[in-house]
């Protein structure tokens, strides 16, 4: 034993690669993006810390101003198509019980993300009207939450494109399929996630969702449940879209201990858009009871009598798989706006979905103004990748990664520095021992402010011979932000 401990010792020092090469710590991100959002890369900070940067608003995208909309619009779902953008969302102008026959969905389009209108559509007659922009109605309670996607399976067939799920506790979770987004069939008659399968009290009354995974192969699908006097978010998985796993209530934590439980009134999990096999959710939470505004003040905005007794704003957690989503950053995501009318019940509930709106630049949308007059969707934008970044200040900081293996020959960097700052790259072995030609000595330093800069070093920017290997990564940051890396080619 001890000579085998000798010899394993002597291969260390020969070959400091030697003791992670089977790790199972080492982290195998081929060339994946990865976002600093989590703890998932990073194994050291030194004078850094990781930042929740917060949406630009952008205004008004969508009024909810025809007859057959209103002041209770919500549950919107973004998809992009291609070059269409598509918004839809719950009609509904007078409160009631959910899965009221008042309830229909609406869609509104763009070519860009930023200016939309509303199709004249001839598929259902509402509140008199033949020519409208609904695509589904007479279909209660299923309109009360309908949710659409994009199917992205492979080999899906043509006429199920798209599909949905909706429902309340009265009818269970149903699915539903499309061809173009506007047409819309039951895929069956009995629910797909049936109540009886949930052991919860209350369930599904909220916007749910469900999504195809490229990076699990597996449909997923995340729901409302209540919990310990909580609204709490279930999963469950399928292969086919009609037949789902037992499901599994979601936890919270917080930089490795658990996080606060609060009530997520909708959770907008969604395969992040550059990097798939991470989920960002931009989740609704509920602040019951905690009321702001006065009686005078809700009378003067005009808000029903019924919700002002609440707040609620935007959170950010990432999940990466499993039932565990990370609650790095424990404050808002979306602060409500100035004015009493940001600060009434079940407002602020951001949509479903972030997508591409420019070369530089995503949107998320949020519901705003609800049960009010002037109830709509506001677009907020965020450069590519921005949700987070591990920033250091002028005086400067350190990164140091975990083990890792990438595939590629070039390490690229969203990032951006002030005049002054700047982030260099030294490139490790896996017992921390920095690489000959990848010294920080050799890093040529990154200043500027770009979604995508390809890292060099005074031989250049090659990092073939390194590909496979087992390999950290340390950023000296100075008054700068790194967004986000990917090894490629």
């Amino acid at each position: 034993m001890k000579l085998t401990l000798t010899f394993t010792l002597l291969l260390a020092c020969l070959f400091p690669n030697f003791l992670c090469a089977d790790d199972s710590a080492v982290l195998k991100i081929g060339n994946r993006r990865e976002l600093f959002v989590d703890d998932y890369l990073i194994d050291k900070m030194q004078n850094t810390r990781l930042v929740l940067h917060r949406p630009k608003d952008e205004g008004i995208a969508v009024k909810f101003d025809n007859p057959w909309e209103g002041h209770f619009s919500g549950y919107c779902t973004i998809i992009k198509d291609g070059n269409l953008f598509r918004a839809y969302y719950r009609g509904l102008r007078k409160s009631g019980n959910d899965g009221s026959p008042q309830e229909v969905c609406c869609v509104a389009e763009s070519r860009d993300g930023i200016t939309w209108t509303k199709p004249k559509l001839s598929l259902f007659e509402v509140e008199g009207h033949k020519v409208n922009n609904v695509i589904l109605a007479h279909a209660s309670p299923i309109t009360h939450n309908f949710c659409p996607m994009l199917d992205t399976k492979p080999g899906v067939p043509a006429n199920q494109r798209y599909k949905a799920i909706g429902g309340t506790m009265g009818s269970g979770l149903t699915a539903w399929a499309s061809a173009d987004g506007l047409r819309w069939k039951k895929m069956q008659s009995e629910a797909v996630i049936k109540v009886k399968d949930v052991p919860f009290k209350y369930m599904f009354d909220s916007q749910n969702l469900a999504f195809w995974s490229p990076a699990e192969k597996k449909y997923l699908c995340y729901f409302r449940v209540a919990e310990g006097g909580y609204r709490r978010i279930c999963k469950s998985t399928s292969d086919d879209f009609l037949h789902w796993s037992a499901p599994v209530l979601m936890e919270y934590r917080h930089r490795g201990g658990k996080a606060p439980i609060e009530h997520l009134y909708t959770n907008q999990t969604q395969p992040y858009f550059r990097a798939p096999h991470l989920y960002v959710a931009t989740a609704a939470r509920f602040m019951p009871g905690r009321q702001v505004l006065t009686d005078e003040q809700a009378k003067a905005i005009n808000v029903n009598p019924k919700y002002f007794k609440d707040t609620s704003d935007a959170i950010f957690m990432t999940t990466r798989g499993g039932n565990i989503y990370e609650r790095t950053f424990l404050s808002s995501f979306v602060r409500p706006g100035i004015g009493a009318r940001n600060w009434v019940s079940r407002t602020n509930y951001p949509a479903l979905n972030v997508v591409q709106t420019g070369p530089v630049e995503m949107s998320v949308y949020v519901n705003q103004d609800y049960a009010q007059p002037t109830a709509h969707l506001r677009r907020y934008s965020m450069r590519l990748d921005g949700f987070a970044s591990v920033q250091a200040p002028y005086a400067g900081g350190e990164l140091l990664t975990k083990p890792l293996q990438f595939s590629g020959n070039q390490l690229k960097i969203n990032f951006s520095t002030s005049a002054a700052g700047g982030i260099r790259v030294e490139i490790q072995d896996a017992a921390g021992k920095p690489i000959p030609e990848f010294t920080l000595a050799d890093s040529r330093e990154q200043i500027g402010n770009e979604i995508e800069r390809v890292v060099t070093w005074k031989t250049g920017s090659d990092l073939s011979k390194l590909a496979g290997k087992t390999v950290r990564l340390r950023f000296v940051i100075k008054d700068a932000d790194l967004f986000a890396i990917q090894f490629a080619k």
